[in-house]
C-alpha cells in the first residue's frame, strides 16, 4: 500500500467521515455533506474510474439525500406531535446555534429547547404549558433525528471505509 496510490484516498475519506460523525451533534453544520464531499474527493484522488466509482458516488448521494430527509422529518414529527409551530422549529435551530458557544453548559440540548420555547411563547403567543409541550416535542424530534443521522453516518462510513480500503 503506497501513500500516494491507495492510502491517501482512504485517509481523506476517514478524516471526512470522523469529522462528519463529530459534526452530527452540531445542528448548524452539514455533517452529511462533509462525508459526501470526503467520498468524492477520495474518489478523485484515487483516479476516478466510472465503472468502479460511479456506483459509489451514486450510493453516497442517495444516502445523503435520505439522511437529510430522515433528519428533517424526525424534527418536524417531534414538533408536530407535541403541537409545535414552524416558529418553534426555527427557534430550535437558532437556539442550537447559540448553544454551540462553550460558555453555555449543555448548550446543544438547552439551546434548541429554549429557542423553541421562546418562539412559541413570544412569537406564537401560546400559553406557558403549551409552549413547554411544544418545545419538548421539538427537542425530542431533533434528538431523534440526530440519533438516526448518527446511525446512518456509521453505516455509510463503514461502506466508504470498506470501499476505499479495497482500493488501497
Amino acid at each position: 500500500m503506497t501513500f500516494a496510490g491507495g492510502l491517501l484516498p482512504f485517509l481523506v475519506f476517514l478524516v471526512a467521515w470522523v469529522l462528519g460523525l463529530i459534526c452530527t451533534f452540531f445542528p448548524a453544520v452539514p455533517a452529511t455533506l462533509l462525508i459526501l464531499i470526503g467520498a468524492v474527493v477520495a474518489t478523485l484522488l484515487d483516479g476516478y474510474q466510472p465503472a468502479q466509482d460511479l456506483p459509489v458516488i451514486i450510493t453516497f448521494s442517495v444516502v445523503t439525500a435520505l439522511i437529510m430527509v430522515v433528519d428533517n422529518a424526525a424534527a418536524s414529527w417531534g414538533s408536530r406531535k407535541f403541537g409545535g409551530s414552524k416558529q418553534a422549529m426555527w427557534g430550535a435551530v437558532v437556539g442550537g446555534i447559540v448553544g454551540l458557544f462553550p460558555l453555555i453548559p449543555f448548550g446543544l440540548i438547552l439551546g434548541p429547547l429554549l429557542g423553541a420555547f421562546l418562539a412559541e411563547l413570544l412569537l406564537v403567543r401560546r400559553p406557558l404549558d403549551e409552549s413547554l409541550k411544544s418545545a419538548w416535542g421539538t427537542l425530542v424530534g431533533m434528538l431523534s433525528g440526530m440519533a438516526a443521522k448518527f446511525v446512518l453516518h456509521l453505516l455509510i462510513g463503514a461502506y466508504g471505509l470498506y470501499h476505499f480500503w479495497q482500493l488501497s
